[in-house]
């Protein structure tokens, strides 16, 4: 079973390289392959949150690194082309005018495309994101499977806005995959950003609130002020679990579209499993037939050499004993001497002068079956030709052909010539010469 571990810092370490980093903290939730939640914990370091999982034995267990969503800016990338190798090339000089510091410091994931609108781009200072990658790099028994920011993993429905109340901090994203990390107090400053797509034909926004029941009344005088702004339509639910919790199940349900920031120099490598790996017991069995089939038949191969050795020595042996003068014929080229000799011998034909052929004849009639309806009207014998020619007539031209069949069996040649049909049967002339 394959299980998902998201990860998020308790509060944001600095990134300046020449500080001291303290020991992150963090709050962590396990989940399942069915997206519960089976273990959480909040305010733990890397190595017990390493320990809990040895502990209970758990295997196969991908990590999910949440960063705080203001680390990261999203941009719109305007390009033509559809080809990811293009897209990528073109990447920062699309992007490079809606952020504030040089393009060369950012770095740049790629997110999918929104219609018309373009591609949806998050920007993060490779500084920062070189700090998130490490951080979350390296851990035992875990494999880094994507870095994304915290708001991001909002769930996003029928709404066009989602707001989470996490503590002090509000993380807020919308159906364009935008989002932002703020404090709670700030909320009805953006109220005009959040209305943007307020028009005569929409009255108002639709805004879903959520946080825990402590949260909720903790900002009560905020959720009002952001109410008051008249241009949002804003639903409040209670979180029944943690904001962490939340992101992660939305993230698992595929109730949001996040931009992984691992790529390009973060890309993440899964050295300790192949996309082979399920596969590896049916590639062994297939190895282990290949090989004894191969030996199968490279043996096959070793005795039917032998035996065909063993069978040109047995063929140059008895063609020595009928031919004990023969020098020049070997084991290569017997069979060709032989067929030779063979058509010289058919060639010559076979001599039969009238006696034979007549004898031929005669225990070929006396053995055809009906033989009584089958008469002999006269006989004629050529001995320039060597042929013998018998006038007959049957009851059919079976009768006739049956004959015929039977003398060339013999290895004599034989030809049925002026057939004539009659209501009585059939007659014609059986021409018989030597094969």
């Amino acid at each position: 079973m394959s299980y998902h571990l998201y990860v998020r810092p308790e509060s944001l370490p600095t990134v300046d390289p020449a500080a001291s980093y303290p020991v992150p903290r963090f709050d962590w939730v396990l989940l399942d392959a069915s997206g519960a939640v089976i273990a959480r914990g909040e305010g733990e370091g890397q190595s017990s949150i390493e320990q809990t999982l040895a502990q209970n034995a758990l295997t196969n267990v991908r990590l999910i690194g949440l960063i705080p969503a203001d680390e990261a800016v999203l941009c719109v990338a305007q390009l033509p082309a559809r080809q990811t190798r293009y897209i990528r090339q073109a990447l920062p000089f699309a992007v490079e005018e809606q952020l504030a510091q040089d393009i060369e410091t950012v770095h740049l994931a790629l997110g999918k495309r929104i219609g018309d609108s373009g591609y949806r781009v998050a920007a993060i200072d490779h500084q920062k994101m070189a700090h998130w990658f490490e951080l979350f790099s390296g851990w035992s028994q875990l494999q880094l499977e994507a870095l994304y920011p915290d708001a991001s993993l909002l769930p996003i429905e029928q709404q066009e806005w989602s707001i989470c109340l996490d503590g002090p901090v509000a993380l807020v994203a919308n159906r364009s995959g935008e989002w932002l990390r703020l404090q709670v107090g700030n909320l009805p400053l953006i109220a005009d950003n959040l209305a943007t797509g307020v028009t005569e034909e929409i009255a108002t926004e639709r805004v879903t609130l959520v946080g825990s029941s402590e949260d909720l009344s903790r900002h009560s005088a905020t959720i009002t002020a952001l109410a008051a702004s008249g241009t949002l339509e804003l639903q409040q639910k209670t979180l029944e679990v943690t904001a962490l919790e939340l992101l992660a199940i939305a993230h698992h349900q595929r109730l949001c579209d996040p931009v992984n920031l691992c790529e390009g120099p973060y890309s993440v490598v899964d050295r300790s499993r192949s996309p082979l790996q399920p596969w590896k017991p049916a590639i062994a069995i297939a190895c282990l037939w290949f090989l004894v089939q191969l030996g199968i038949e490279a043996g096959m191969g070793v005795y039917q050499q032998q035996q065909a050795q063993q069978f040109e020595q047995q063929a140059m042996a008895l063609y020595q004993q009928s031919f004990p003068d023969d020098r020049r014929t070997h084991s290569g080229n017997v069979r060709r001497v032989v067929e030779g000799q063979l058509r010289q011998l058919g060639t010559s034909g076979q001599e039969a002068d009238f006696l034979t052929l007549l004898k031929y004849v005669g225990q070929q009639y006396t053995r055809l079956p009906g033989k009584n309806a089958v008469t002999f009207n006269s006989l004629n014998y050529s001995q320039a030709r060597g042929e013998l020619v018998v006038d007959l007539r049957a009851d059919s031209f079976d009768k006739l052909n049956a004959l015929r069949g039977a003398l060339v069996n013999t290895g004599l040649e034989a030809d049925i010539g002026s057939v004539v049909n009659e209501s009585s049967g059939a007659r014609g002339r059986l021409t018989i010469s030597g094969g």
